[in-house]
């Protein structure tokens, strides 16, 4: 049996076996060549757990966190072994939330009182646990029994997922000594895997931080992000105010034809969000308003809408697009791959652009630039622009909250706002759905219905998307004033119509076979709404969808 390897960070090569052999027992032969741990692989395309039996000639390549899927696989890993030492504490009967990611972490809640002590005294329990590098065994449950198993945990929402999937009777369980979980995605092999970690008391819950992929064996420094804590806490309260926490919840509504009510009101909570930052902005007299968020977020559409609601409170609006100050082509950064690198703020002519909006601000004319995409170069003369009274500049763009974008202009000045799709709803207690898979889902129908872009085009850049966002845009998030929410709590079911199709004509040959049947399996959790014409044409998902008054 003739194996090619491949290794993160270093050569491939081609290994001989007499016999089966487990990817872990691999693994463990080319360790030394490998600078981070690893937790998962690909074998021809597909990710497998260190535990798959390799059988045939195919290509294995070992995957650490640095990969999107094998980090989330650590995250639902360490959740496992963070329940087994909370419920060996506190009891069995104690229900645990792992509710969103933050801080570097998950944030999580234990429905019981406690205290710093009970949080050191599971952490205690965790390592010890890790010490003992006990197996995470995965088990098959027939779809019965594994609702008799949510159900003595009191996890209504996951029973009713179960009867609603269609599974061939079923069912992937794993345990950990007695502690027995449903995850949707495989584990690692043992607890000796899990090293890497803390908890931390914080506010009505606790923090289980790990490594991040930007340093894949050191846990972050911890920054506390209080306003990104509100704004989930925000995305919560919305939640529960449209009845929907859970995915089953969403399916519910689909079924009953309540979807209308549904979009409504999400609407009215987006426009109330936008009208009371509208009146901050006046409140403040701030001249310059900074809008900054990741890929996909609903940046324009959210920049438009809020131009609007400026306006009702009797300010107009001068819009200045970061894209149109971009450096000419030829003097684009390089990133560490030799690569033209876009995302960088060097790609942007910050000199000019500072330039420019300080002339505005002083109340003088400025020649402002039209970047033409095809030549790759400014063009002057086309818009001369002088601020009108009670006008104002809104600008958008991935380094809006980078003060090197902004040097210069007093801090008095500028309003602040970053927008993510935070999502309220999870797939069950235990596990969560990740706001980044959101953003993916979002960017693969848009690049396909406005770009052109077929699905493995967005697939094998997504990750180049997400490097970039790690140094450009996450960073400066605790600069703003406010955080905005753009997610449609119904948006999943929406997206599923559109993005289904485009994964499945991935195939097995293709390199980003695994990520599109990743994503599948996730969106097997929803219900498809089929006729989503009631959306208003400003909603923030008609910009990846299609008919949005506001987005050409």
């Amino acid at each position: 049996m003739k194996i090619l390897i491949k290794l993160p960070s270093a050569e491939a090569m081609t290994m001989e076996f007499d016999h089966n052999m487990k990817a872990e027992e691999i693994l463990n032969l080319v360790k030394d060549k490998l600078v981070y741990p690893v937790y998962g692989c690909k074998v021809d395309n597909s990710y497998r757990g260190l535990l798959h039996n390799v059988h045939r000639d195919c290509t294995v390549e070992f995957l650490d966190i640095r990969n999107q899927a094998i980090w989330l696989v650590y995250q639902n890993s360490l959740v496992l072994l963070y329940l087994k030492a909370v419920h060996d504490i506190l009891g069995k009967d104690v229900l645990v939330s792992i509710n969103n990611s933050l801080n570097k972490g998950l944030f999580t809640v234990i429905k019981t009182k406690i205290d710093q002590q009970t949080v050191t005294a599971i952490e205690q329990h965790m390592r010890e646990l890790v010490r003992q590098n006990i197996p995470i065994q995965k088990m098959h449950m027939k779809k019965s029994e594994a609702i008799k198993l949510a159900a003595s945990y009191k996890q209504a929402e996951t029973c009713a997922l179960l009867r609603s999937i269609e599974y061939n009777d079923d069912v992937e369980i794993y345990s950990l000594d007695d502690e027995v979980e449903i995850f949707y995605n495989f584990l690692v092999p043992s607890t000796g895997y899990l090293d890497k970690f803390e908890l931390r008391l914080y506010r009505n819950g606790v923090l289980l931080r790990y490594p991040h992929p930007t340093n894949p064996d050191v846990i972050p420094y911890f920054e506390d992000q209080k306003k990104l804590y509100d704004a989930f806490s925000e995305a919560t309260k919305w939640g529960q105010l449209m009845q929907v926490n859970y995915v089953t919840d969403l399916n519910e509504k689909i079924s009953k034809g309540e979807t209308k009510e549904l979009y409504l009101l999400q609407e009215a909570l987006h426009e109330k969000k936008i009208a009371d930052i509208a009146d901050s902005i006046c409140q403040r007299k701030s001249r310059v308003v900074l809008i900054c968020g990741p890929s996909s977020s609903g940046k324009t559409t959210f920049a438009k809408r809020l131009c609007i609601q400026l306006g009702v409170n009797g300010l107009k609006t001068l819009y200045l697009g970061t894209d149109d100050y971009f450096v000419n082509r030829e003097e684009t950064p390089l990133d560490i791959n030799g690569e033209k690198d876009y995302e960088s703020i060097r790609a942007v002519d910050t000199e000019l652009f500072i330039h420019d909006l300080q002339k505005l601000l002083n109340g003088e004319e400025a020649d402002l630039p039209k970047y033409d995409f095809i030549n790759g170069k400014k063009i002057f003369g086309e818009r001369r622009v002088k601020l009108e009274k009670n006008q104002i500049i809104v600008i958008e763009g991935i380094h809006a909250l980078n003060s090197l974008l902004t040097e210069g202009i007093e801090e008095r000045e500028k309003f602040k706002i970053y927008i993510s799709p935070f999502t309220p709803i999870s797939i069950d207690h235990h596990n969560r759905i990740p706001t980044t898979d959101c953003r993916l889902l979002r960017r693969m129908v848009r690049d396909y219905q406005f770009r052109g872009w077929d699905v493995k085009k967005t697939l094998s850049g997504w990750s180049k998307v997400r490097s970039s966002e790690d140094v450009n845009i996450f960073p400066f998030n605790s600069e703003a004033d406010v955080f905005f929410n753009s997610n449609c709590i119904y948006e999943l079911a929406v997206l599923k119509k559109y993005a289904e199709p485009l994964l499945k004509q991935v195939l097995p040959v293709d390199a980003e076979y695994a990520e599109a049947q990743r994503m599948l399996s996730f969106l097997r959790f929803f219900d498809e709404v089929k006729d989503e014409n009631i959306i208003v044409n400003n909603s923030i998902i008609r910009e990846f969808i299609g008919g949005s008054i506001l987005v050409d």
